[in-house]
């Protein structure tokens, strides 16, 4: 269930994903760039909080080399998708719902399953890379990966993590050497 999991690809710039109008999106166009993947739900109690900080995350990074990229739109598992239901609708509507309520310019991606059998093969990428205490599983919406320049990923994030709160990782993946002054 949680155990890990194998995959050939050896950075996330190999991965071809589809965009929320079911355009496909070449993920080596952003080689160079630091990316924040995010699962995301709109009906969410961690909602409010992130997509505000994913934005203003954006706005400030956009022109230094980070992109936000939400691609697992609310899909953590077959049983909680529908009793939950976090993230009814489209991607169409899930990409709506980002840019008029919260004034997101990034790119937001289709939804797909982050976990199980039919996870998307992306997702089976970053979690093979960073697992969690729970193996390869995601444990719920607004799990967070950073990944570097090169398509490595540098670190996961639980849900309660605040997207604020990791910024001196971006800094520090974006080659700001302010972030980590020497001692």
């Amino acid at each position: 269930m949680g155990g890990s999991i194998s995959v050939p690809e050896k950075s996330i710039h190999e991965f071809t994903v589809k965009d929320s109008s079911g355009k496909e999106v070449d993920l080596s166009v952003y080689q160079g760039k630091v990316l924040l993947i995010v699962n995301v739900a709109s009906k969410c109690g961690f909602t409010q909080t992130n997509y505000t900080q994913l934005t203003e995350l954006y706005r400030k990074y956009k022109d230094q080399g980070i992109l936000m990229i939400l691609l697992g739109v609310g899909d953590i598992g077959v049983s909680l998708q529908p009793v939950l239901n976090q993230e009814p609708g489209t991607s169409q509507d899930a990409h709506e719902f980002a840019c008029t309520r919260f004034k997101a310019e990034y790119p937001v991606f289709q939804k797909v399953r982050v976990n199980g059998q039919n996870a998307a093969p992306v997702y089976r990428f970053l979690k093979s890379k960073k697992p969690s205490f729970l193996g390869s599983r995601i444990k719920w919406n607004f799990t967070k990966f950073l990944v570097g320049k090169d398509g490595q990923v540098i670190d996961r994030y639980g849900p309660t993590v605040p997207p604020l709160s990791i910024e001196k990782d971006i800094k520090k993946a974006l080659g700001d050497a302010e972030a980590f002054p020497s001692t």
